[in-house]
């Protein structure tokens, strides 16, 4: 084992933390959406806030392929388009949000981020209007804000896509292969921004992703899994569950 990856796990429960986490990234990409969300203040925890966020960084990607090539005829690309260019917004101002705050202040904004989203999703389902929302001119462009912004400054962009899908009412394929493709195209453009500007993604990382990848591919076959047995209405309760209860977990 290259020296640097020891200094990157120093001991068992550490690599046993990761490989789960690498786990449930596979899960959230497949068919368990918002799970993966579990994963950002363990990373935190284990990396520092914004180095973690280089680190796990080509995990994602690859998740991201997989589901992808999976799910790739089954996206609604009108759905990936539409926010897009205000999702790249959100990408350029978290980064330079990102590049001033201090350590700290990065897992404040990783909850913030979820926070809103589900703020955002509550008020939609409580005012009962939520057709006329989603037909609405800025609803696109400001859930697409908030998924650039949450995915940079945290990898956290579940909760935010989630509802932006969710508001769409996609059946389950439809909702996962739509997310799945919206987030990979960010997590692309991301990595030679966390190269050159954050400087927080190195060939250690990468190297120390590349041992997850056998669990990364097992809860990818466990999301496939578990999104083929649940019904529909099981599904969307799952996701909303999910999504209040990460931003719970990440706040504590």
């Amino acid at each position: 084992m290259p020296e640097e990856l020891a200094q990157l796990l120093p001991d068992f429960s550490a690599w046993a933390m990761f490989f789960i986490c690498a786990m449930l990234i596979g899960m959230s990409k497949t068919g368990v959406q918002n799970i993966g969300t579990f994963t950002v203040p363990l990373f935190a925890l284990l990396f520092g806030a914004k180095h973690s966020t280089g680190v796990v960084l080509p995990l994602l990607c690859m998740a991201d392929a997989m589901a992808v090539a999976y799910y790739r005829k089954t996206f609604h690309k009108e759905l990936v388009l539409k926010p897009m260019p205000w999702a790249l917004a959100g990408l350029l101002v978290a980064l330079a949000v990102g590049h001033v705050i201090p350590e700290t202040g990065f897992k404040i904004l990783m909850g913030a981020s979820i926070l809103l989203s589900v703020g955002a999703m509550l008020w939609m389902e409580r005012s009962g209007k939520i057709n006329v929302i989603v037909a609405s001119s800025w609803f696109a462009p400001v859930m697409g804000f908030i998924v650039g912004f949450s995915t940079m400054i945290g990898n956290a962009a579940g909760p935010a896509l989630a509802v932006y899908l969710l508001a769409m009412r996609l059946p389950k394929y439809a909702f996962v292969a739509t997310g799945a493709w919206f987030i990979m195209i960010l997590n692309f453009l991301k990595i030679p921004l966390q190269v050159f500007i954050w400087g927080n993604l190195s060939w250690s990382s990468f190297l120390l992703d590349l041992t997850a990848l056998p669990f990364l591919i097992i809860g990818a076959l466990l999301g496939i899994r578990i999104i083929r047995i649940l019904p529909e209405k099981q599904f969307k309760l799952l996701m909303v569950t999910l999504i209040i209860a990460s931003t719970f977990f990440l706040f504590a």
